[in-house]
């Protein structure tokens, strides 16, 4: 199934967020730098390896799928009509972007934000118990009830595969794979 040709292919960043800690939430900047094959200079999550602490206590060898985290500001509209206000920063995404429906783009899908920065897609963001301890019944409100497209919302994850800064206000450019594969969850 491919809805990629209902994709908005331009968007723009709207905030920017690192946290040298492992957090939930994450303090907006006025800008990141992003790090090829690395992800966010400066954040928790960044390195070449797995720094999720949950797998990296596992399997501590595995690559990086989750260098940066993105997050479509619609969803916090969405989530404030159903009661829950959370704003840029707040859910740990390092981007947060506007006019772009991220987890219904493509496995692969290239963005590219700033003057020189580009970011793989790899993943939709598995939500888990801390969305809930954040904010509780929030974990709700991001699993997806359509039986078509993503399972949830709250999110993506990628690796940089250009270096770059970006910065509120960036424009963020789309280019789709030559071919569909949904977003796996990771």
């Amino acid at each position: 199934m491919s809805h990629a040709h209902d994709l908005s292919l331009q968007g723009k960043a709207v905030a920017v967020a690192a946290d040298r800690g492992h957090h939930f939430s994450k303090p907006i900047q006025d800008r990141i730098v992003l790090m090829e094959g690395h992800g966010v200079e400066g954040d928790a999550h960044a390195g070449p390896f797995v720094r999720h602490r949950y797998l990296a206590a596992r399997r501590p060898r595995l690559p990086n799928l989750r260098q940066v985290h993105l997050i479509s500001f619609e969803l916090f509209a969405s989530l404030s009509e159903a009661g829950f206000e959370v704003g840029a920063g707040e859910l740990g995404e390092n981007i947060t972007t506007a006019s772009l429906d991220l987890e219904r783009m493509p496995l692969g899908t290239l963005i590219e934000l700033g003057p020189t920065a580009i970011i793989e897609l790899t993943g939709l963001r598995t939500p888990c118990v801390l969305i809930d301890r954040f904010r509780p019944g929030l974990k709700r409100q991001v699993l997806s009830s359509a039986e078509r497209g993503p399972p949830f919302k709250c999110g993506v994850l990628g690796v940089v595969r250009v270096s770059g800064p970006v910065a509120a206000g960036d424009t963020a450019r789309v280019r789709l794979p030559s071919s569909f594969r949904a977003l796996p969850a990771l």
